[in-house]
């Protein structure tokens, strides 16, 4: 069973930084969209940044647009999350998902395949 493990997350102060990394543990070549959600404390998951995997194209949530960058590497079959300028209100558990198409409407909606997150903490 395709698994992705997701790593990198923890305490920070505003302003920091912190860069996520999302592992698979099987090739997926026929997987199109990747992208990163969070989840904070009662509130629902949203989606956050996606990256189209043979394009390059990339998509970011406006809430982080300028502060975070999505990027992969296709040798290594590793997707990443660079989060700079980090707020408090970025306080949240991280996924990483995959899918086989984009769902511009609703990037959740593509996915196949999630990871069980990491928690990144955003202290004032």
């Amino acid at each position: 069973q395709v698994q992705l493990v997701e790593s990198g997350g923890g305490l920070v102060q505003a302003g920091g930084s912190l860069r996520l990394s999302c592992a698979p543990s099987a090739r997926l070549f026929n997987m199109y969209y990747w992208g990163w959600f969070r989840q904070a404390p009662g509130k629902e998951r949203e989606f956050v940044a996606g990256i189209g995997w043979f394009d390059g194209n990339t998509d970011y949530a406006n809430s982080v647009k300028g502060r975070f960058t999505i990027s992969r590497n296709s040798g290594q079959n590793m997707l990443y999350l660079q989060m700079n300028s980090l707020k408090p209100e970025d306080t949240a558990v991280y996924y990483c998902a995959t899918g086989q198409r984009k769902v511009a409407s609703n990037p959740s909606g593509g996915m196949n395949y999630w990871g069980k997150g990491t928690l990144v903490t955003v202290s004032p």
